[in-house]
């Protein structure tokens, strides 16, 4: 099956250890020139990375994470963007020993939703707010097979209720053959995401011990196929605790590398899970590469800087310190008021049928005023991917700086549809002072064409974007 792609990404664990084992523990003047690499937003290589990885003073600590800052907000503002999570099926036939979902779980409830039932899923979400979902899948369908994944997209695009529809649906599933992927291309999805979960060799064939998603190469190879049937914005990852997170973050640079190589455009997102208790899974409660929480906030910072116009996702995984933390350091976008068993939206959260646990329970209005309060614009808007603005054109517009004429006024818009038709009184209050806040802060072209915007919104219309 994965004979045709078996060389086309080369992880070279070797070339990582030597770096690895050359990176100086401590030298201030070599940190603080990469840091200074990195406020040029052109990126940093698996060198700089390797230097970065090691820092443990707090001096140079701070100064790290203040660049992490800078850079995020040089480049994304003060934005945040939304979205939530649909699980549609717990089926699975891969035997990963860190996931519920796994094929041998005797204690997980089994359910894929009827067309019927996503649909109230959906309608939950956007009684809520949601504007974006990412459909998530174990990698076993119904009778009808991949076919099942396009017809469940369908009905997501379809579904309305009052003023609110789902405007992007992104997509986590199993990896696709190459005609596979340019179905899913015509079904108007919005981003392809898939983890790697780990890049080490030894590693993924010691936690990977049956089913499809054993083959190393066919998953790792999943991004070249979607990238080669059109789908120019995809999502890569690492389930962080598998293995030493060192490693992770170098390998994960040789992916992008690779990628920008072949196809001239890097991934679109990066999420970085860490490994939470799972039904069943006794080394989802014991990692056996546990990240710490003061890592794992490293982690963030040199990933924003590394790549810096690659947007960075934190689920709610994490607790909500801990995500608060990392918006200034690099997180673009978050999920929120999440379930990780189908239908968990209208039937609430069920650990027994869940993928793992959930670190952060609020609900979306809750999350979007802690945001707010702290001064990031909740941002639900998918104009981009409607105009066309995606893969490498995003790229031409973000890296002189173009895109934040869009993105901004975007936000703005979208947030103040939420605060009229979802938001509660006191979230609203939090909201319209932002608003008026962003308006200030921004310069006399943007802050016109937002105010055009924004009164449109507020006279009634919907999906006001540019």
């Amino acid at each position: 099956m994965s004979t045709q792609y078996e060389q086309t990404v080369p992880i070279r664990e070797d070339e990582i250890s030597q770096i690895l084992a050359a990176a100086p523990v401590r030298d201030a003047v070599r940190v603080r020139e990469v840091l200074a690499k990195a406020r040029k937003l052109k990126g940093l290589d698996m060198l700089d990375v390797a230097a970065l990885m090691p820092v443990s003073d707090p001096e140079l600590l701070a100064e790290l994470f203040i660049t992490a800052r800078e850079v995020k907000e040089q480049i994304y503002g003060r934005r945040l963007v939304l979205f939530a999570p649909l699980y549609i099926s717990n089926l699975c036939s891969n035997e990963c020993l860190y996931c519920a979902f796994r094929a041998r779980n005797s204690e997980l409830k089994r359910r894929a939703l009827t067309q019927e039932e996503i649909a109230r899923e959906i309608k939950s979400l956007i009684e809520q707010g949601h504007k974006r979902v990412l459909l998530v899948s174990g990698e076993s369908y119904p009778q009808e097979g991949f076919g099942y994944i396009l017809r469940s997209v369908d009905t997501i695009y379809a579904t309305r209720s009052g003023n609110g529809e789902v405007r992007r649906v992104n997509v986590n599933i199993a990896p696709l053959t190459l005609d596979e992927f340019r179905e899913l291309k015509q079904a108007k999805i919005g981003t392809y995401q898939l983890f790697q979960e780990t890049y080490h060799h030894e590693t993924y064939s010691r936690v990977h011990l049956g089913g499809k998603k054993r083959d190393y190469n066919w998953r790792i190879t999943a991004m070249d196929r979607a990238m080669e049937a059109g789908i120019d914005d995809v999502g890569i990852g690492v389930l962080f605790g598998l293995c030493d997170y060192r490693f992770e973050i170098l390998a994960l640079m040789q992916h992008i590398q690779h990628l920008e190589r072949k196809f001239g455009v890097g991934p679109h997102t990066i999420s970085v899970p860490r490994l939470e208790p799972a039904s069943g899974s006794d080394i989802a409660s014991q990692p056996p590469a546990a990240v710490s929480d003061l890592d794992f906030r490293k982690i963030v910072a040199i990933l924003r800087l590394a790549v810096p116009y690659t947007g960075i996702i934190m689920s709610t995984r994490e607790g909500p310190t801990l995500r608060r933390e990392t918006f200034a350091l690099g997180v673009s976008q978050i999920s929120a008021g999440s379930r990780t068993n189908p239908g968990g939206y209208c039937e609430d959260e069920d650990f027994e049928a869940s993928q793992f646990s959930l670190g952060d329970h609020r609900m979306l209005d809750e999350v979007i005023r802690d945001v707010a309060s702290l001064g990031y614009i909740p941002s639900f808007c998918t104009a981009c991917y409607r105009l066309g603005r995606t893969g490498a054109d995003f790229m031409d517009l973000a890296k002189p700086g173009e895109i934040k004429s869009h993105c901004d006024p975007n936000a703005l818009s979208t947030f103040q549809e939420y605060l009229i038709d979802y938001a509660s009184a006191e979230t609203r209050q939090v909201g319209e002072k932002l608003i008026s806040l962003s308006l200030d802060r921004m310069n006399p072209k943007d802050r016109a064409r937002s105010e055009g915007m924004l009164a449109k919104v507020r006279e009634g219309k919907r999906d006001v974007f540019c």
